[in-house]
C-alpha cells in the first residue's frame, strides 16, 4: 500500500479516536470495578448478581459524573472565571471529598419513598428491582448527555425504582402522592432557581454596575456579597451536604452561617479596595472582582452535590449489597467503602471523559455568561436549597441550577429591551434637533443612575411636545429590540428532556425487570 493512502487512512481516522480513547477508558473503569468486587464477593452466594450490581452502579456513576456536575461548574467555566480543565480538576476532588468525607455511612434502600418495599414479594425480586431501576436511570442518563440535555439524576433513579416497583408489585405499590410531590418540583425548582439568579442579578446591576462610580460602589457592594455567598453556602453545607454525618436545625446552621460571613466579610473588604484600586473604571474590573468568589462557589456546590448525589448511584447497589449479603430487603443499608468508592471514581471518571460536553451547554450555550451573571446563579444553587428545605418543598439541584441559567438570560432580555425603547423614545423627542445635541442627551442618559434615568425621561417628556406617531408607528416601537438572548432551541430541548424522564426512565426499567426475571426466574 502506498504512503499515501496510508495517510488518507489515518486521516480518516483522526477524529473518532478522541472519542475511541473516552470509550476505551470508560470500559477500563467497569471492568475494574467487575474484577474488585468478583475478587471480594464471588465466592459468597449471589456473587454473580452483585458482580452485574456493581458494573451497573459504576455506569451509573459515571453518567452522572458526565450529566449532573455540569451544574456546579458549568457558570464558573462559561464566565470564564475557570478554564475547563481548572474545572473538571476542582470538581473532581471535591465530588469525591464530599462523597468519602459526607456522604454518609446508610443509605435509604428505596430512594425518596417511593414505593413501600413491604410489597416486595422476596429477595430475588427486590434485586431484579434495583438492578432494573439503576440500568434504566444510566441509560435515560446516557441518552441525554448524548443529546446535551442536563436532567435530574434524582428523578432518573425515582422513575426507575417506580416504573421497576409497579412492574414487580402493581400499581398499588407506588407512593402515588410522594410522586406527585417529584412532579411538582419540575416547576418549583427552575422557577424558583430563575427567580433568585434573576433577583441578584438585577440587585449587582441596580447597586454597581447602573452606578456612574462603578468601583466605588463595588467596593462597598463586593464584600457584602461575598459575606452573603459564605452565609448562603456555609449554611447550605451545614443543613444539606453534611446531613448525613451531623444533622443540624436551621437555626444552628443559619447561626454558623453568619458567624462565618461576619469573618469573612472583615477578611475580604481589604483586599477588594485594594484590588478595586487597580482597575479602571469598567464594567470588566466589577467582573474580575467576582473571579475567586465563583471558584469557591464551584468546589463548594461540588462538595455538597458529592455528599447529597453519590446516593444516586450507590444507594441501589448498597441495597443490593445488603439484600444479597443479609437476605433481607431492608429500608436502610449501610454502604462499604467499596460501594462508595465506585460512586466517588465513577463520577470522577465520567465527568472527566464526558463531563465536558454538558459543562459547555449549562455554561455558554444556553445564554452568554459573565462572572456577575455565574455568581447569581451560584447564589441562587444554594439559597433555593435551603428556601425548598424548610419549606418542605423537593427540589431538583439540576433544574434549579439550569433554571437560574434560564432567569439570568431572560432578566437580560428584558433589561436590554427596556433600554432599547427608551433610547428609541429620547430619539423620537429629539426628532429634527442637531445630532450632537442628541449624541450628548444620550451619553448623558447612559452614564446616569437608574433613578437619574427616570427623572431625565419624566423632565424629557414635560419639557417636549407629544410626538405624532401613528398605531402602526408605535406597535413597531415597542417591538425596537428583539434579539434573543435565550436560545430557545436550547431551552424547548432541556424542558422536553426534563417532562419525560421519569416517565422513560420508568418504562425501561420495567421492561428491564421483566427481562430479568425472565431469564433469572427457576
Amino acid at each position: 500500500m502506498e504512503l499515501r493512502n496510508i495517510n488518507q487512512i489515518e486521516n480518516a481516522t483522526q477524529p473518532g479516536r478522541p472519542e475511541l480513547f473516552r470509550l476505551g477508558t470508560a470500559l477500563v473503569f467497569i471492568v475494574a470495578v467487575m474484577l474488585y468486587s468478583g475478587i471480594t464477593n464471588g465466592d459468597l452466594p449471589g456473587g454473580l448478581m452483585l458482580i452485574a450490581a456493581a458494573m451497573i452502579g459504576g455506569y451509573m456513576a459515571m453518567n452522572i459524573g458526565a450529566n449532573d456536575v455540569a451544574n456546579n461548574v458549568g457558570p464558573a467555566v462559561g464566565s470564564r472565571a475557570l478554564t475547563l480543565s481548572g474545572a473538571i480538576v476542582i470538581a473532581v476532588i471535591f465530588e469525591g471529598a464530599g462523597a468519602l468525607i459526607a456522604g454518609g455511612e446508610v443509605v435509604g434502600t428505596i430512594k425518596k419513598g417511593i414505593i413501600d418495599p413491604g410489597q416486595i414479594a422476596n429477595t430475588d425480586t427486590f434485586i431484579w428491582l434495583m438492578m432494573a431501576a439503576l440500568l434504566a436511570g444510566a441509560i435515560w442518563l446516557n441518552i441525554a448527555t448524548a443529546l446535551g440535555a442536563p436532567v435530574s439524576t434524582t428523578h432518573s433513579i425515582v422513575g426507575g425504582v417506580l416504573g421497576a416497583g409497579i412492574a414487580a408489585g402493581g400499581m398499588d405499590i407506588a407512593n402515588w402522592g410522594k410522586m406527585g410531590q417529584i412532579a411538582a418540583s419540575w416547576v418549583i425548582s427552575p422557577v424558583l432557581g430563575g427567580i433568585i439568579a434573576a433577583a441578584f442579578l438585577y440587585l449587582i446591576k441596580r447597586t454597581i454596575t447602573y452606578q456612574q462610580d462603578m468601583l466605588s460602589a463595588a467596593k462597598r457592594m463586593v464584600p457584602i456579597l461575598i459575606a452573603l455567598m459564605a452565609w448562603a453556602f456555609s449554611t447550605y453545607l451545614v443543613l444539606k451536604g453534611l446531613k448525613k454525618v451531623w444533622k443540624v436545625d436551621f437555626v444552628t446552621a443559619g447561626l454558623i452561617g453568619t458567624a462565618l460571613a461576619a469573618s469573612i466579610y472583615v477578611f475580604v473588604r481589604p483586599i477588594v479596595q485594594r484590588a478595586a484600586d487597580k482597575l479602571p473604571m469598567e464594567k470588566a474590573s466589577v467582573n474580575k472582582l467576582f473571579t475567586t468568589p465563583l471558584i469557591f462557589a464551584a468546589a463548594l456546590l461540588s462538595f455538597a452535590h458529592g455528599a447529597n448525589d453519590v446516593a444516586n448511584a450507590v444507594g441501589p447497589l448498597a441495597a443490593i449489597n445488603e439484600a444479597i449479603l443479609g437476605g433481607a430487603v431492608l429500608d436502610k443499608a449501610a454502604i462499604p467503602l467499596w460501594v462508595m468508592m465506585v460512586g466517588a471514581i465513577g463520577i470522577a471518571v465520567g465527568l472527566m471523559l464526558y463531563g465536558p460536553k454538558l459543562i459547555r451547554t449549562v455554561g455558554s450555550e444556553i445564554t452568554e455568561l459573565d462572572q456577575m451573571r455565574a455568581f447569581s446563579i451560584a447564589m441562587a444553587a444554594s439559597i433555593t436549597v435551603i428556601i425548598a428545605t424548610q419549606m418542605g418543598l423537593p427540589v431538583s439541584s439540576t433544574h434549579i441550577a439550569v433554571g437560574a441559567v434560564f432567569g439570568v438570560g431572560f432578566l437580560r432580555e428584558f433589561l436590554k429591551s427596556s433600554y432599547a425603547k427608551m433610547v428609541a423614545e429620547i430619539e423620537e423627542h429629539h426628532h429634527g434637533r442637531d445630532e450632537a445635541e442628541v449624541a450628548k442627551f444620550l451619553q448623558a442618559f447612559k452614564k446616569a443612575s437608574v433613578p437619574t434615568k427616570g427623572r431625565m425621561l419624566q423632565q424629557l417628556k414635560e419639557h417636549s411636545a407629544k410626538a405624532d406617531l401613528s398605531k402602526k408607528e408605535r406597535k413597531s416601537l415597542k417591538r425596537v429590540y428583539k434579539t434573543e438572548l435565550v436560545k430557545r432551541s436550547n431551552l424547548l430541548k432541556i424542558v422536553a428532556a426534563w417532562l419525560i424522564t421519569v416517565p422513560v426512565s420508568g418504562i425501561m426499567a420495567a421492561m428491564i425487570f421483566f427481562t430479568l426475571r425472565g431469564m433469572l426466574m427457576p
